[in-house]
């Protein structure tokens, strides 16, 4: 798919080097600032990363579904899987201009740029909309997962339309993706899950952060498997409020939270990265049936949730729960619809 975004002969230069690239047209300069940064550019990138980070706060369509909507998903692998922790041994230099320039080249060999203004845009998004699904779930907590409930049912249809499980392999992949998912969901709803301590929220960043690199599943909905969902919006609420009152009893507590989970990201987008990318290259189809079939099975979970909140006897919570689940598919197929055919792109 052709992208619209920044190519590396167009990349932040940081450098002050204006023999770096051809220098565009006149025309195409009037967003440019006088350090040499397009700020189209790489506003369409951040909004991207935004668009990718709502995709992943909520379970449902993946942000690397949303990365390959949008044109960006070949360049974001490509990226990651250059990600070159060598680039450490010119930063002893870095006092010096030779030094420097060996940096910012290492950093533009890498697409290091385009990783931040994608990452800020995702970040954004998260804090955002974390914090109104905490509170979701604590004033309408049926209501919540049947909205979760018609989104995940919904990106399973959307992409088992295009989805052909023929071969043994496909068709184990895809039992077991759906076995897998049902007794994660059965553990974690009945509060049997691991807990919340540090190891296990590493662990947790390091498989969530799968969603970025992987079109059909979100991170939302892999923690919600492993039962860490709820509890790391909150701590991400708490911390960001704690920020913003300049203290709080939230700040340290989730300022451990957020960055063990961070590390485990870090390292499982170096790992997950190349994996997924030689996962896809031999196994494309098995690959995608084990991912579509750990949505179905993951639908246990909010079954339950909504089964054991709510009162279905009840007209009000019968219309509730049956207006959020219809509101959560519905968001899945406008975004099939607009985009004119999503399946065909994430498969």
């Amino acid at each position: 798919m052709p992208s619209d975004t920044p190519t590396e002969d167009d990349a932040v230069s940081l450098s002050g080097s204006e023999g770096d690239s051809q220098s565009p047209p006149a025309e195409e300069t009037t967003a440019k600032l006088g350090s040499g940064i397009d700020v189209r550019a790489w506003l369409s990138v951040y909004l991207k990363g935004a668009a990718m980070g709502a995709a992943d706060s909520v379970p449902g369509v993946s942000g690397g579904t949303i990365a390959l909507i949008t044109g960006i998903y070949e360049r974001l692998i490509a990226a990651l899987t250059a990600l070159d922790p060598r680039v450490l041994r010119h930063v002893p230099d870095a006092d010096t201009a030779e030094g420097r320039q060996h940096i910012l080249a290492d950093l533009r060999r890498m697409d290091f740029f385009f990783l931040v203004a994608l990452g800020l845009g995702v970040a954004t998004s998260i804090v955002t909309i974390s914090r109104f699904v905490h509170a979701a779930l604590e004033l309408a907590r049926p209501q919540t997962f049947a909205f979760f409930f018609g989104l995940i049912a919904a990106s399973a249809v959307v992409l088992y339309e295009h989805l052909s499980v023929r071969t043994p392999l496909e068709i184990g992949a895809a039992i077991a993706g759906f076995a897998i998912a049902f007794l994660l969901s059965g553990v974690s709803a009945s509060g049997g899950g691991p807990g919340h301590a540090l190891p296990v929220i590493f662990v947790a960043g390091a498989v969530a952060v799968s969603a970025t690199v992987l079109p059909g599943i979100s991170g939302a909905l892999i923690l919600l498997l492993l039962g860490q969902y709820e509890y790391l919006t909150g701590q991400l609420t708490s911390f960001v409020d704690a920020i913003l009152s300049l203290g709080g009893d939230g700040l340290v507590s989730g300022f451990l939270v957020v960055l063990t989970f961070l590390t485990g990201a870090a390292v499982g987008v170096v790992t997950v990265a190349h994996l997924v990318k030689r996962a896809l290259e031999r196994q494309r189809e098995a690959t995608i049936a084990f991912l579509v079939s750990l949505m179905v099975g993951s639908l246990r979970l909010p079954t339950t949730e909504v089964l054991d909140g709510a009162d279905l006897l009840a007209f009000a919570d019968v219309t509730t729960v049956i207006g959020a689940l219809l509101a959560g598919a519905l968001a899945v197929l406008l975004l099939d619809y607009y985009t004119e055919d999503l399946t065909s792109v994430a498969l």
